[in-house]
């Protein structure tokens, strides 16, 4: 099992942690919602939960609840720019749909 994250998206995460200041990582998850089913959650970590399982990617700390990681697994999460737009993209290979507007999945 393993989560991972593009060189771009370690870099963007890496940035942002020295601009705050502070940050051990970064935490991935989901949670219900959205017309699908589920949704990702993704937020800076600043402590470590001991129930997180704890994956290394292109030098940052990725934290992954139990729960998450079964619909997570496999997952590499990128750094997209199209257009004028920037952000996260998660590259999942556990998606089986995904709503029109993007913002929830089912497995």
């Amino acid at each position: 099992m393993a989560v991972t994250l593009s060189e771009r998206a370690a870099n963007h995460v890496k940035n942002f942690i020295a601009k705050r200041g502070k940050g051990v990582g970064l935490r991935l998850g989901v949670r219900t919602s959205g017309c699908s089913g589920l949704a990702y959650k993704l937020e800076f970590a600043d402590d470590v939960d001991p129930e997180d399982i704890k994956f290394e990617s292109q030098g940052v700390t990725v934290f992954v609840d139990p729960k998450s990681l079964v619909y997570l697994d496999g997952t590499e999460l990128d750094f997209v720019r199209e257009g004028l737009n920037e952000g996260f993209k998660f590259n999942n290979p556990n998606v089986k749909n995904a709503c029109g507007c993007g913002e929830s999945f089912n497995v």
